[in-house]
């Protein structure tokens, strides 16, 4: 493969030019003890309290001045929120829209082609339904169809050529996303360096921006860290096409979650047109937390679900605004995605049902079995796809030539769904074809085959169906093409369900398909509440959410039993992301019973990273050494303790640090007094004792939003070490293993 052009470095391309993007309102603080803080650098945590003031004193300018046209300001400041949530919700729509019927008529093209349109897909085809027009159900005309081949070999041969070009293509266009992150963790940091060649620097790793369903790192953004290019343009296209031909060549992923990330990059966009957003991390994520909402609400036409999916699995910071502002964007979304009808049926829900008929409470007993085995669905491909991720992907031919990883996937998928009728189609047209109420729809091949007495080689299919799927998605998973992981576990809930159907009489098998596919997901994705409500917007069966909701739970408890984390929590881990989650993190640490001293730096560390401000100005060497030092442990959110008698007087980060000595202020430097560096010196950093319970720093981070922590001792309150977030999440990660 090409070597990397872009290395990986701690210098952010961004301080070339703060020199002029500093904003009044950071300028404001740089006379106050929060200090002055420049745009955060690539693999940053952002600072939370201090976004908090730095926008608190944008509020106080904008309003403290008179006259109509600064009122007219104020209220279109106020405005702008719910101005950039429509607006995301359309283009995200709109974006939508493209995706699905290009991706309708690229899957169709492995089986055959509509001869009066090679650009219409076989539904159009077949029947007067089409996009962007109001639906007339004018009945079954497939004389425009043709398929490549009526010979069964002739036609496989055809479908799987078409699979593994259209997965090379997706791959290969995913590989022009390549990035080079620094290092995201205390590595090498604590070590002596002692190499005779020279500093070597941290070396970082590379990170493909469109692979996978962007999710973990969508989580990793909202929780505080940056990510550089990850919400970029070119990356939304390449997201958005690349889902496109990954999805066609029918493999088990999905296109609901490159449409989160697909959201949430439109997010981006949008609020880079407002500086309000644009100069403010903290302000910029409740947007982005707002336009995930709507990526869901697409993916499945259902608005609320959307909301509460941001809300219970996405989100780390959700306060009430963000709530309605998310509330506005899903419901903008799904109405311009109604609009535009890409399914042509004129309706938001995708999976329309009406089984017409009830449960009874002797039914609770199978609801309870869909949910145990859904649990263990759930549990054992979270452990086989994280083995998997560890092991087979490590090897240096499927590690260093990713495309290669997907032809071989593709490969096998085809050779084990394409003799199965029932997972031939694409993913979201099996959960549609097992959630049929065979007294409404006669024709359909499922119904066929549940005529007349048990069909063993149906059955057969179905259960043939679930084991391939939870083999497939465990090794699909994790390829390097966006896809997501909600359509395919639907898949293998809705053929298990419908295979336990079987057994069960006076009752449509439709109805534990579609409970069975709730269970399933559950199991992967850990979800509840926001996964209750996707599954009845996108059936529009109210009358049973009391089922939904016991497979659900049942399949969290038996999941949570074999492994805590979820799909994305695992994925993180794969990924290397530095993520905190406040639930888990509590719960380990309470597990050690640990104090803050456990996470205090070695001596050497200590001493690398703290100045003494006793005599006044500070040597211009000492802190370009110190400045080396950092760079040499290639952190990025570390910086330098300022210290008098011992006592801390101030944190000095060392973005602002690096950009200071770039000034050229002279061979003595002021951190404290009038000028040089004390306009960007933190003298209001936040404590904690050395012997405060660990629950403390977990708390105070993961609900602060705090960059670092000082530590001091008991009853002296001497500085002894700091804190920096990463260090928290590493050792928060061993404990773990």
């Amino acid at each position: 493969m090409l070597p990397d052009v872009e290395q990986a470095t701690e210098r952010a391309p961004l301080l070339r030019s703060t020199a002029v993007d500093r904003r009044k309102e950071e300028q404001a603080l740089a006379d106050t003890p929060v200090g002055e803080r420049l745009p955060y650098n690539d693999y940053t945590t952002i600072d939370w309290l201090h976004d908090l003031v730095k926008d608190s004193f944008r509020y106080r300018t904008l309003r403290s001045k008179r006259g109509i046209k600064n009122r007219a300001l104020a209220i279109f400041d106020a405005s702008q929120g719910w101005i950039a949530a429509a607006l995301i919700g359309l283009i995200t729509a709109g974006v939508a829209f493209l995706v699905d019927v290009t991706e309708a008529t690229v899957s169709d093209w492995k089986l055959g082609y509509c001869s009066g349109s090679v650009f219409s897909n076989r539904d159009t085809c077949c029947t007067s339904r089409a996009p962007l027009m109001p639906r007339d159900d004018a009945g079954e005309n497939c004389e425009k169809w043709t398929e490549w081949s009526s010979d069964y070999w002739g036609a496989f041969g055809i479908y799987l050529g078409f699979a593994l070009a259209f997965g090379t293509f997706s791959s290969g266009i995913t590989m022009l996303t390549k990035r080079s992150l620094p290092a995201a963790a205390p590595g090498q940091g604590d070590k002596p360096h002692e190499s005779k060649g020279g500093d070597q620097g941290v070396v970082g790793k590379s990170m493909y921006m469109a692979a996978g369903s962007g999710i973990p790192e969508i989580k990793t953004v909202l929780s505080g860290f940056v990510i550089p290019h990850f919400l970029d343009f070119k990356v939304l296209v390449v997201k958005a096409v690349g889902a496109v031909f990954a999805v066609a060549t029918g493999m088990c992923l999905g296109k609901e979650g490159p449409f989160v990330h697909i959201s949430t990059c439109v997010g981006w966009l949008v609020g880079n047109q407002f500086p309000k957003y644009r100069e403010n991390g903290r302000k910029m994520r409740e947007l982005l937390s707002a336009a995930c909402s709507s990526g869901l609400s697409v993916a499945f036409g259902a608005p609320i679900g959307g909301v509460l999916f941001s809300y219970e699995e996405i989100s780390t910071y959700f306060p009430r605004p963000v709530l309605w502002r998310a509330f506005l964007c899903s419901l903008i979304a799904a109405m311009t995605l109604k609009a535009l009808n890409p399914t042509g049926t004129g309706k938001l829900v995708l999976f329309e049902t009406k089984y017409g008929t009830s449960y009874d409470a002797v039914h609770y007993l199978v609801f309870v079995l869909l949910g145990i085995v859904g649990g263990l669905f759930g549990g054992t491909f979270c452990r086989a796809n994280y083995t998997w991720s560890k092991s087979f992907r490590k090897f240096a031919i499927i590690k260093d030539h990713p495309v290669f990883e997907v032809f071989l996937v593709v490969l096998v998928t085809t050779l084990l769904q394409y003799p199965n009728p029932l997972t031939r189609e694409p993913g979201d047209v099996i959960i549609k074809n097992l959630l049929v109420d065979c007294r409404h729809s006669k024709d359909a091949w499922v119904c066929q085959m549940e005529e007349g007495d048990r069909n063993w080689g149906y059955i057969g299919w179905l259960a043939y169906g679930t084991v391939v799927k939870l083999v497939l998605t465990t090794i699909t998973f994790g390829c390097k093409v966006p896809s997501g992981i909600i359509i395919p576990a639907l898949d293998a809930g809705s053929l298990f369900g419908r295979l336990i159907g079987q057994w069960i009489p006076s009752i449509s098998p439709g109805i534990f398909a579609m409970v069975g596919a709730a269970a399933f997901l559950a199991g992967v994705s850990r979800m509840t509440i926001s996964l209750c409500v996707i599954m009845f917007e996108l059936t529009g069966e109210l009358e049973y959410i009391v089922p939904h909701m016991i497979a659900i739970l049942v399949a969290k408890w038996v999941a949570d039993a074999m492994s805590e984390e979820g799909v994305y929590d695992l994925a993180q881990s794969v990924l290397g992301h530095p993520f905190l989650d406040l639930d888990h993190a509590v719960r380990l640490a309470r597990e050690d019973s640990a104090l803050a001293e456990a996470l205090i730096p070695p001596e050497q560390t200590m001493r690398e990273i703290t100045v003494d401000v006793s005599h006044g100005p500070v040597p211009r060497r000492l802190l370009e050494e110190k400045l080396e030092q950092l760079k040499r442990r290639g952190l990025l959110d570390a910086g330098l303790v300022l210290v008098k008698d011992g006592m801390l007087q101030g944190y000095l980060a060392e973005g602002e640090l690096e950009f200071g000595l770039e000034l050229g202020l002279g061979e003595e430097i002021e951190l404290l007094g009038e000028g040089g560096l004390s306009s960007f010196v933190d003298r209001t950093p936040l404590t904690i004792s050395a012997n405060a319970p660990m629950e403390y720093v977990v708390e105070m981070f993961g609900k602060l939003g705090l960059r670092h922590l000082c530590v001091t001792e008991e009853g002296t309150s001497r500085l002894v070490g700091v804190i920096i977030k990463k260090r928290l999440v590493m050792w928060l990660e061993g404990l773990k293993k």
